[in-house]
C-alpha cells in the first residue's frame, strides 16, 4: 500500500519505512517480553500470583507500548531526516496517527504473544499469526502517513483514524476479556 500510485515517492517510502520498523520492533519486543516467562518457570509463578488476568494483560500491554513509544521516538526523526519530511508541519497529524495505531498493535501483540508462549516455534508462529491480524491497522497507518506526508490535510485522514480506533477498541476489550482464558492451563 505504501508504494501505491506508480513511481515510489519520498512520502510513500517514508510511510512504509516507519510502519515496517514499528511492526518488526513489535515482533522482537514480544519475543523478548515473553522470554522471561518461558525460562525458569516464571510463567507458572505468574499464574499462581493473586493477580487478575486482565491486570496481567494490561501490565504486559503497557510495557510493550512503552517500548514501542521509544522505538517510534527514535524512528520518526530518522525517517524525517532520511526522507526530508517536514516534522514541524506534519507532527500533529503524525502524532494522531501514532496514537491511534500503537494501542491496537500492542493489544494484538500482547494477546497473541500469550497464545504462543508455550509453543516450540513460538517466534515463527507469532509472526505468522501477528502480521495478518495487524494488517488493518498497519495498512491504515501506512496509507494515512503516506497521505499526510504527501500533503493531504489532516481532515481527510478521519476514515483511517476511525478504522484504527475501532481496531484498538476491539482488541483492547477482547484482550482484557479473553486473556485469562488464553493463559490458564
Amino acid at each position: 500500500m505504501s508504494f501505491h500510485g506508480g513511481a515510489a515517492s519520498r512520502a510513500s517510502v517514508a510511510a512504509g519505512t516507519l510502519w515496517l520498523s514499528v511492526a518488526f520492533a513489535t515482533v522482537l519486543a514480544l519475543s523478548r517480553s515473553w522470554q522471561r516467562e518461558r525460562e525458569e518457570s516464571a510463567f507458572i509463578g505468574l499464574l499462581a500470583a493473586p493477580l487478575s488476568r486482565s491486570a496481567f494483560f494490561v501490565g504486559k500491554l503497557l510495557s510493550l507500548l512503552l517500548f514501542l513509544g521509544v522505538v517510534e521516538c527514535s524512528v520518526v526523526p530518522l525517517v524525517a531526516i532520511l526522507f526530508a519530511i517536514d516534522l514541524t508541519r506534519m507532527a500533529p497529524g503524525l502524532l494522531a496517527i501514532i496514537l491511534c495505531a500503537t494501542p491496537g498493535i500492542g493489544a494484538v501483540g500482547t494477546l497473541f504473544g500469550a497464545m504462543t508462549v508455550r509453543t516450540r516455534a513460538r517466534d515463527l508462529i507469532l509472526a505468522i499469526v501477528l502480521f495478518p491480524l495487524l494488517a488493518p491497522t498497519i495498512l491504515a497507518a501506512v496509507v494515512a502517513s503516506r497521505d499526510l506526508f504527501g500533503g493531504s490535510p489532516f481532515a481527510e485522514l478521519g476514515d483511517y483514524l476511525s478504522l484504527m480506533g475501532l481496531f484498538d477498541i476491539v482488541f483492547l476489550t477482547g484482550g482484557i476479556s479473553m486473556f485469562g482464558l488464553l493463559i490458564d492451563e
